[in-house]
């Protein structure tokens, strides 16, 4: 068979011939592709692990922000306590690389995955997932009841009005139903609070502790999270440890809720400019495929980074419109290579195989993103 008039063999040489690789310069590489800095990569994870470490706080990263084992085990190394997932395959794929420590932050119901959910369970010592209703703790128990127990947290919603139990007093009800259900161990109290919320979070979980104890029902772990409300976590003293997964790379959105800096952005996508049709205007490679269509709250999908007044105005699949009518200097032009912060950098994660580390322009190694499309 033959593909573009290449057999298969000679297809697969030509991609590894250009495949980046350590040495090589980042402003020589096919584009679009994102590319991570190892100096800022380094200096988030130490930054986060620090503070976490002052107030006495164990840390648990989310890894679906960047979906890569040694990205996982450099913030283990750094003094993390296990690691957050969102779904089984993710966590089955981190399983896989070894990790043992693993609480899975999401609602699991339904036979197929119950299936792999104790077949995960057997295979690690540290599994733990969450439950907001009693229909799904009793799934849970129906299947875990002759198996190896399950360890179970009451999910509650603290300000966040996503998934949760909605008071403390059904905090209380719900950990006491878990503590008594065959299979299932009672693990604690989880949260993912919205931002700048501390106060409304740490009155929730303390409260929901006290009910707790006054039950005769320990709460071993009280999970609080999110990276936007990553450096008041503090505050929430009835929290045993926090959860945080943006932080390793940052983005567009950290800028600006004020969590970091621009130049704490470790993620860029670099794209090439493939037109340009009119003085205003620029095409580039990168569209939706590449920056995802996710704003955040954004009018625009990125920020230039050399043309810090370019409007990223429109995205098609492949095609990434910029509007260049306030730029009062310079403008990109075509065959030109651009830097892009991504406005929410955890989707781009699940867009590409491979994630290419570089430091100082120079390639240091490249990593498969082993979770990618690990969404079930």
């Amino acid at each position: 068979m033959r593909q573009n008039g290449k057999t298969p063999d000679m297809a697969h040489d030509i991609a590894s011939e250009i495949s980046p690789k350590p040495g090589d310069r980042v402003e020589g590489l096919s584009t679009p592709r994102p590319i991570i800095d190892e100096d800022r990569l380094a200096g988030n994870i130490a930054r986060v692990q620090s503070y976490m470490d002052a107030h006495g706080l164990n840390f648990r990263p989310h890894i679906k922000t960047h979906k890569i084992p040694a990205l996982a085990r450099a913030q283990v190394a750094a003094g993390a306590k296990g690691i957050n997932c969102q779904k089984i395959t993710e966590a089955e794929a981190f399983a896989d690389a070894g990790f043992e420590d693993i609480l899975i932050t999401f609602n699991i119901l339904g036979a197929e995955k119950l299936v792999r959910l104790s077949a995960l369970n057997d295979r690690i010592s540290g599994l733990k997932v969450v439950a907001d209703s009693t229909v799904t703790v009793d799934g849970l128990s129906a299947w875990f009841a002759e198996r190896k127990p399950l360890t179970v947290l009451v999910e509650c919603d603290t300000g966040g009005a996503r998934c949760g139990v909605q008071t403390p007093e059904q905090a209380a009800a719900l950990g006491k139903h878990i503590a008594g259900k065959p299979g299932l161990v009672f693990g604690g109290l989880m949260s993912y609070p919205k931002p700048n919320n501390a106060a409304a979070t740490q009155a929730f979980l303390a409260e929901s502790v006290a009910l707790l104890k006054n039950q005769g029902i320990e709460c071993p772990i009280v999970s609080n999270g999110g990276t936007p409300s990553l450096f008041e976590a503090h505050l929430v003293t009835a929290a045993t440890e926090h959860r945080a997964g943006t932080y390793i790379y940052n983005d567009r959105s950290m800028v600006r809720a004020g969590h970091c800096r621009e130049e704490d952005c470790a993620m860029h996508i670099l794209a090439t400019v493939v037109s340009r049709p009119t003085e205003d205007r620029a095409v580039i490679d990168a569209g939706s495929k590449a920056l995802t269509s996710d704003l955040l709250g954004f009018a625009d999908f990125g920020q230039v980074v050399e043309y810090p007044e370019a409007v990223i105005k429109g995205l098609s699949e492949e095609h990434g419109v910029i509007d260049l009518s306030n730029c009062t200097g310079a403008r990109p032009q075509i065959g030109d290579k651009i830097r892009i912060i991504p406005n929410h950098t955890c989707v781009v994660s699940n867009l590409f195989d491979q994630m290419v580390f570089h430091r100082d322009g120079v390639v240091t190694r490249v990593e498969d993103v082993a979770a990618r499309g690990l969404v079930w």
